[in-house]
Order: structure tokens, then sequence, then C-alpha cells
């Protein structure tokens, strides 16, 4: 077994499938095209609006196993300070996903001439856009730019909080059992509470779940971790039955079989599945604008019969991968690239070494 390993086509086909079900969840939510799409295909339809979104289950497993990888890969406390680390994570979801919200902005004022339908977001306001590159759209309770942007605040909520409490124990043992403590506290009590979902601790069972898949996968930890992600997940269930949570459980012990066996890094194999997962952020962030760009000509196009929908369905769809593929290219791989400011990491330094006992 690979302790790190560089390339997981498994992940990447994960990510990949789960984008492509939240594109398509929304296709089969949001305007005329969605209509028509589930007069023809009901039974599609009615599953992909029922039980698409599921797929971010997927999303916060898999990123709850790639922090864990990246911030404390042997289930060590994490010694240096978190605060780069936190401000790298936020430039590399944030960066893109400014550059995808004000397309949405843009293409949602162009939808509006063409199209009226509650799927068109309302003009955009300066406060509400700041709300969205602060990642505070959420707890502030402004109203989404774009469809499933709540996730992007979510994912970087989740992960500071645990690269805090793997920085603010004050031992492995004690870092360890902060995260898997809030993992446990989230499925039993706040996940069951929705008034919450605008904070990580209402997703961070799901994360938690994929943290503990890495650790579990570590040679001479199986049998005792996926003893406990099993007993935990399902004692969970047992208590309170939620299908995403189900998921999640099926997920996390599949990357933890995945990696202890060797199967992570070796199927599937071709190129696909590595590059659906490589755009797959990218899909999911400008996939919304392409949506109500096609619903606009949709609208205001003659035909209406069952070949003119699955064309239509198609060339959309089509035109959604497309766009995530130049995303990628033009701006996801540009942003990446981008430093923190020194004086940033600076001031986070000073910051940590005013508090006692660390520093």
């Amino acid at each position: 077994m690979n302790p790190s390993p560089t390339r997981m086509p498994l992940l990447d086909a994960l990510k990949g499938a789960a984008a492509q079900l939240v594109l398509l969840h929304h296709f089969a939510l949001y305007g005329p095209l969605a209509l028509a799409f589930a007069d023809t295909y009901p039974d599609t339809a009615e599953w992909l609006v029922d039980y698409g979104r599921m797929a971010v289950q997927v999303f916060l497993v898999c990123a709850g196993f790639l922090a864990a990888r990246g911030l404390a890969p042997e289930g060590r406390l994490l010694a240096g300070n978190p605060l780069p680390l936190i401000g790298r994570r936020y430039l590399r979801l944030a960066l893109p996903f400014v550059a995808a919200i004000s397309i949405a902005v843009i293409v949602s004022a162009i939808a509006d001439q063409w199209l009226d339908d509650p799927a068109v977001p309302d003009r955009a306001t300066f406060g509400q856009w700041l709300a969205h590159v602060f990642l505070l759209h959420g707890v502030l309770g402004a109203e989404s730019l774009s469809a499933g942007v709540w996730y992007v605040a979510i994912d970087f909520q989740l992960y500071a909080v645990m690269a805090l409490l793997l920085w603010l124990g004050r031992k492995p043992s004690g870092a360890l059992l902060a995260v898997l403590g809030l993992a446990i506290a989230s499925l039993f009590h706040f996940n069951r509470d929705s008034s919450l979902d605008n904070w990580a601790i209402y997703f961070f069972g799901s994360y938690g779940l994929g943290a503990a898949a890495w650790w579990a996968s570590a040679r001479g930890r199986l049998r005792l971790w996926l003893g406990l992600i099993a007993t935990v997940g399902i004692a969970a269930l047992v208590e309170d039955f939620r299908l995403r949570i189900a998921i999640a459980l099926a997920v996390a012990l599949l990357l933890a079989f995945s990696r202890r066996s060797g199967l992570l890094e070796r199927w599937p194999q071709g190129r696909l599945a590595a590059f659906f997962g490589r755009i797959s952020y990218s899909v999911f962030l400008v996939h919304f604008p392409v949506l109500l760009l096609a619903n606009a000509l949709f609208a205001n196009s003659a035909p209406r019969d069952a070949a003119a929908i699955t064309w239509w369905t198609l060339v959309t769809w089509g035109a959604c991968i497309g766009a995530g593929m130049a995303f990628h290219r033009w701006i996801e791989v540009p942003a990446g690239k981008v430093q923190m400011p020194a004086l940033l990491r600076q001031w986070g330094r000073r910051a940590l070494q005013a508090l006692p006992g660390r520093g």
C-alpha cells in the first residue's frame, strides 16, 4: 500500500460521477427544459430530483478523506501554523468560485431578458456578491447567485474546523479524538437539525467519516478503525435513518478498503475517470449559468416533441461539460497557482504566537 498515493483513480471516478449527478439534479429541477424533460422522461426526472442531490455526500466524504491525507496523514498532531493552510484552502476554493459567480451574475442578467422563470436569480447587489466572495452567503442569509454554491462555503468551513482541531489538540490522540468526537456529535445531533445546515457542524459527520476512512486504511489499523466507523455509522442510522448518512458511510468504507487493498490506485483504468475527476469542481461551479442560457434558448424554440427534448438534453449536458473543461483550463488551474500574500502569512504567525501555550 502506498502511504500517500499521488494518483487515486477511484477517488477521481467518485468525484466525477458526483459532479455529473449534481449537474443532472439541477437540470431536472430548474426551468422550462426541466418541465419538458419531466413530461418526456417522468421516472428519470423524478429520480434525479429526489436523489441526485445525495451525490453531495460523495463530495463531503472525499473531501474529508483528502483533508486527513493532507493535514495529518499519519494521524498525528498538526504541529505547524494552521492559518496558512486554511488561507491556501480559501484561495483554492474562492478564486475560481468568485470567477464562476461573476459569470453567473452576467448570464442571469442576459437570461432574464428572454426567460421569465423562478430559476433566474434576482439582480445581484454588491453586498450579496461580497458575501459570496468571503464565503459567508449561507450564514448571512444572502440569496445564492448560482445553484449549489452553499457547498463551497461549507467545504471551507469543514477544512478550517478540522485543521484547527488537529492543531489545538495537546497530543495526537487528543487531536484525533476531537475530530472524531465532533463527527459523532454531528451524526447523532447536529445533522438532525436542519436549521444548522449553513454551518460545518451539520455536515461534519460525513466529512469525519471520510477522514476516519483515511486513518483507518493505515497499516495495522484496519480492523479497529473500520469497526469503529461501521459501528458509529450504523448506530446513527438506527437512531435516525437518513439516506445521506447511509451513502456517506458506504463511500467511507469503500475508500478505506480500497486504499488498504491498493484498489484506490489501480481502478478504474484509463483516463476518463481522471479527466472527469479533474474537472469536477469546474463543472460544479459553471454548469448553472449554462443551464440558464440553455433554458432561455429552449423557451424561445418551437419544437417540443420527444426527439427535440432528447436533443436539447444531450446538447445542454455536453455544453456544461465543455464549459467545465474551459473553466478548468483557463481559470481553475491558473488560480491554483496563486500564493497567499506574505503579509497575511506573517499576521497569521503573530496571531498564533499570541495564543497561550502555542506558537
